[in-house]
């Protein structure tokens, strides 16, 4: 069964500022994983396989590729760590990218947050506002996801448009 997403994705120099605006906020702080994201050539869409100590999920999403707030449709499948899915994947389909990363997770009720450190391409916040049962609502997720880029004060010149895998495919081409 899949949800509605809203989200971002920012350059972020200032992730000390995002974590204590977070904290005193209240977020819940899930700790920080450090993931390997392996994404899989596909017909449409994106299909990653999330590796990681805290989160492990096969993920299928549908995303335009522009900056500020955007809907994904997204299916998350939740898996085992190191289960054969990957090479099963692997050899189905072919690799396209793998994304290495430390991500700290928080929430605050529907709202996930991401600070993320990706090798070769920096430091990144996150904001994913989440309708996973259909009763937040479409205008709901795109008002948190504003709201929450004014808190941080996001430079709208940070706003990415792209996945990291993307954004490494085009760095290694």
């Amino acid at each position: 069964m899949g949800h509605l997403n809203v989200e971002i994705k920012a350059r972020c120099g200032t992730q000390d500022a995002v974590r204590d605006i977070l904290k005193s906020a209240g977020a819940d702080f899930r700790g920080t994983d450090y993931q390997t994201d392996t994404y899989f050539r596909t017909s449409r869409g994106r299909l990653k396989l999330r590796e990681g100590r805290i989160e492990n999920c096969l993920v299928f999403y549908e995303r335009e590729d522009r900056k500020g707030p955007k809907e994904s449709r997204v299916i998350l499948f939740p898996t085992e760590a190191r289960s054969p899915v990957r090479e099963i994947l692997e050899k189905a389909c072919g690799v396209l990218v793998r994304v290495e990363k430390e991500r700290e997770i928080y929430y605050i009720r529907n709202v996930k947050f991401h600070l993320d450190r990706v090798p070769k391409l920096g430091d990144f916040v996150e904001i994913e506002a989440i309708d996973t049962d259909g009763t937040v609502g479409r205008e709901k997720l795109h008002e948190q996801c504003r709201r929450w880029l004014e808190i941080f004060k996001i430079d709208p010149a940070d706003l990415i448009d792209r996945s990291y895998a993307d954004m490494l495919s085009a760095e290694n081409a």
